[in-house]
């Protein structure tokens, strides 16, 4: 069994930091390995591999949750589309859930590739078979982290053995062992981020003027110091990142955490500057290393027409509906009347909650697509509901149990609004789309990011949850009743000025989120900075831990 506690990084301070990229942008074949010693790189045959010894090349080291996961593979790609290569690390059930979207970029000429590293379960004290499921049991996931943790040496010894040899390594921010890895390569390590930098400042900030310290009541609401604006959040909302949780290891896993992001060499951020410039601003200064706004990395499904297919596919899981009859009932909607409905690939209601929904949804007038992600798992008296339900609402309300095309549904004129949970994700997807949402958070950062919707871009109308639904040691009845459902809908979906001018700002932000994402756009040069920065050789590569 491995020690609960993790082992601290071998970078401490930004001199050795620079003196990585340095190194990683030069024709170095030594650097040290962890325990200080002298260790041959072996680049193998890289200058005759098609990628050649010219363009950069990225190991991307995702989280398997769909909210981390697809952002990161979609990052991937538009860093490929501008010349890199990239590869994705991954054990196995990941790489399933990757593999037909790397399939279908490299089958359009891109240089991405799909490394699979099975994880050793019995060391790792996990369950045979523990990740292949939608997602890890709460339980689980130490020993899940714990798993990954130990692909550190596969991954690297692939990474020698294979051409070209790597120059950057992005990796999901609860992977703090690639730190070590990054390292032993001698390349820079960046962190990938799937949340907005508003909701990292506030975290950040949260912990670094102490702000919880005194207050005994997790639902205390408390002034997030340092943002210019007044902001609320309370210790349940915003506990920080692993803390909170009464047992040793994860507070000390929190600390790995935390030190690895310190020492990262820049931060990758699924978001754009033009969103949240001052946010964006502030957490560069803050963390004082470099920040790449690249997204919405969404747009990659949009804008590609060899690949227009994904757009159905981005959720990585089959749907639960055929794409194209899921695009014909939308056809036969006005524009802008459907409200969509998703608590993402994590949360699921509880079934009171789902009764409330329903009725609330159908009380609404407005015509709906509601993904159940699942429906089955719920006992006879809910299905049955379910049933009824979907009896009454023929022809107005489409119920998906399972995964929905959720892309593809956004995108879709008909659609005007968005009941989300509030996962980053979705999120920016809905500001890419040009939608207002229905904001119902469940945990972690879809608090900080509901407050982002409403607060800070004025196109969210809160249902009223003030306390975490998901991941909690003692399970909470907290009902959302249909009467709150009803209006939620109605206001995001209706006729008013405060509706249109919710719509208004969210057209605004699409638009905004396009150009962007476009030639010219702060996005679109960040990636190409990237690419430009991490190629072999390339003189600037010192400067990425540069504000």
């Amino acid at each position: 069994m491995m020690p609960c506690a993790a082992p601290r990084s071998q970078q401490h301070n930004r001199a050795r930091k620079q003196q990585l990229i340095v190194s990683s942008a030069s024709t170095t074949t030594a650097t040290m390995t962890s325990q200080g010693q002298s260790a041959t790189l072996g680049r193998g045959d890289a200058e005759n591999d098609a990628g050649g010894s010219k363009a950069a090349h990225f190991v991307f080291v995702p989280l398997r949750e769909q909210g981390h996961l697809i952002p990161a593979v979609d990052t991937a790609l538009l860093l490929a589309t501008h010349g890199a290569v990239c590869t994705i690390v991954a054990p196995p059930s990941t790489a399933a859930l990757v593999r037909p979207t790397v399939d279908s970029a490299r089958r359009s000429g891109l240089q991405v590739r799909l490394a699979e590293f099975p994880l050793d379960y019995a060391t790792a004290g996990l369950p045979e078979g523990a990740d292949d499921g939608d997602s890890i049991p709460p339980m689980q996931m130490w020993n899940y982290y714990r798993a990954m943790a130990l692909l550190r040496a596969p991954i690297e010894s692939y990474l020698r053995a294979h051409a070209p040899y790597p120059t950057c390594v992005v990796s999901d921010f609860v992977h703090p062992w690639t730190t070590e890895l990054a390292a032993n390569l001698g390349v820079p390590r960046l962190t990938f981020f799937s949340m907005c930098t508003f909701g990292l400042l506030c975290q950040h900030n949260l912990e670094r003027f102490h702000a919880w310290d005194g207050v005994e009541d997790p639902n205390e609401p408390v002034v997030v110091p340092g943002l210019g604006r007044r902001f609320e959040v309370t210790r349940a909302q915003a506990p920080g990142f692993f803390r909170g949780i009464p047992i040793p290891c994860w507070e000390e896993f929190a600390d790995y955490v935390e030190r690895a992001r310190a020492e990262a060499d820049g931060v990758i951020v699924n978001t754009f500057q033009e969103m949240e410039p001052e946010y964006v601003a502030g957490y560069a200064a803050a963390r004082k290393m470099k920040v790449w706004t690249v997204g919405p990395v969404s747009t990659y499904h949009q804008r590609r027409t060899t690949l227009a297919s994904t757009l159905a596919s981005r959720g990585l899981r089959t749907s639960a509906i055929d794409p194209e009859e899921c695009r014909r009932w939308l056809d036969g909607r006005a524009p802008g009347s459907v409200v969509y409905v998703s608590f993402g690939s994590i949360s699921q209601a509880d079934p009171k909650q789902v009764v409330e929904l329903g009725l609330g949804l159908e009380a609404s007038g407005h015509p709906f697509v509601w993904m159940l992600r699942n429906a089955d798992g719920y006992h006879e008296a809910v299905r049955g509901f379910l049933r009824e339900l979907e009896a009454r609402v023929a022809g107005r309300g489409l119920l998906v149990r399972g995964w929905a095309p959720q892309l593809l549904v956004l995108s879709h004129d008909a659609v005007g609004g968005f009941v989300t949970h509030c996962g980053w994700n979705s999120t920016l997807e809905a500001v890419a789309a040009g939608l207002p949402v229905v904001t119902w958070p469940h945990f972690t950062d879809q608090f900080l990011n509901e407050k982002m919707a409403v607060e800070v871009l004025g196109i969210g109308v809160s249902v009223g949850v003030t306390e975490p639904l998901t991941y909690q040691a003692v399970a909470k009845e907290i009902v959302v009743g249909r009467g709150v459902v009803e209006a939620a809908v109605r206001s995001v979906m209706g006729d008013g000025e405060e509706a249109e001018g919710r719509r208004r700002r969210a057209r605004a932000l699409a638009a905004m989120a396009r150009a962007a994402a476009q030639p010219g756009g702060s996005s679109h040069a960040n990636l190409l900075d990237l690419v430009e920065r991490f190629q072999p050789g390339a003189a600037g590569g010192a400067a990425a831990s540069e504000v």
